[in-house]
C-alpha cells in the first residue's frame, strides 16, 4: 500500500511539474499604424485576415493573410512557432491555427489573394461555403497538404483597380496644372 501511494505521489508530481513547464502564448492585438507583415511588407489590417505566429521567444510575427503565414513557415520552418493564431471571419476574435477550419475557394477574396477564410469552427467554415455557393471546408490539416497557390487574375485585377483609381484621383487633383503643361508644350504658354 505504501508503494502504490510512494507512486501515485511521483506520477502527481510528474504530471504537475510537466504541466507548470508548458508555456501559453497569446496572441497580440494589430496595431494598424506599425504593423506590418513579416512576408509581404504590407500593412496589417485589424480584420478577420490578419494572422500571427507568437514565437517561443514570445516574439510576435504579424500576418495579412494565411497564405503569407503559410509561406512564411515553409521559408523558416516550426521549430521556433510556440502558436499560431488566425482570426475567425465572423467575429475577428484570435483562435489558434490547429483547431480552426478553413473555407477556401480561389475566388475567394483575401489580402494577397490565397482565397483562404479561418473560422472558430467546422459548423462555421459550411454555413460559408454554403452561402457563397462554392468552396471547399478544410481542417488544418488538410491545409498542410493545400497548394497554396496565389489567385493571379485577382491579384491583376486589383492592382489595375488600385492604379486606375490613383491616376483618376491625381488627374482630378491636377487637371488645371496639366492642362497648363501640355498647353506650354504646345507653346501656348504665356510668361
Amino acid at each position: 500500500m505504501k508503494l502504490s501511494a510512494v507512486l501515485s505521489l511521483i506520477v502527481l508530481i510528474a504530471v504537475l511539474t510537466a504541466a507548470c513547464g508548458e508555456k501559453e502564448y497569446k496572441p497580440e492585438e494589430i496595431n494598424e499604424a506599425t504593423d506590418i507583415c513579416v512576408k509581404c511588407n504590407m500593412s496589417v489590417k485589424d480584420d478577420a485576415y490578419a494572422t500571427q505566429i507568437i514565437t517561443k521567444d514570445g516574439q510576435s510575427l504579424k500576418f495579412d493573410d494565411i497564405g503569407c503565414m503559410h509561406e512564411w513557415t515553409v521559408e523558416n520552418g516550426n521549430e521556433n512557432i510556440g502558436a499560431e493564431f488566425v482570426r475567425d471571419h465572423n467575429t475577428n476574435s484570435w483562435v489558434k491555427y490547429e483547431t480552426s477550419y478553413y473555407a477556401y475557394d480561389a475566388d475567394f477574396k483575401t489580402p494577397m489573394a490565397y482565397g483562404v477564410i479561418s473560422f472558430a469552427n467546422e459548423e462555421s467554415a459550411k454555413a460559408y461555403v454554403s452561402e457563397q455557393g462554392k468552396g471547399v471546408v478544410m481542417s488544418a490539416d488538410d491545409l498542410a497538404k493545400h497548394s497554396w497557390d496565389v489567385n493571379r487574375d485577382m491579384m491583376d485585377m486589383e492592382t489595375m483597380e488600385k492604379h486606375n483609381e490613383e491616376m483618376h484621383d491625381m488627374g482630378d487633383k491636377s487637371t488645371g496644372e496639366m492642362d497648363k503643361m501640355g498647353d506650354m508644350n504646345n507653346g501656348e504658354a504665356q510668361s
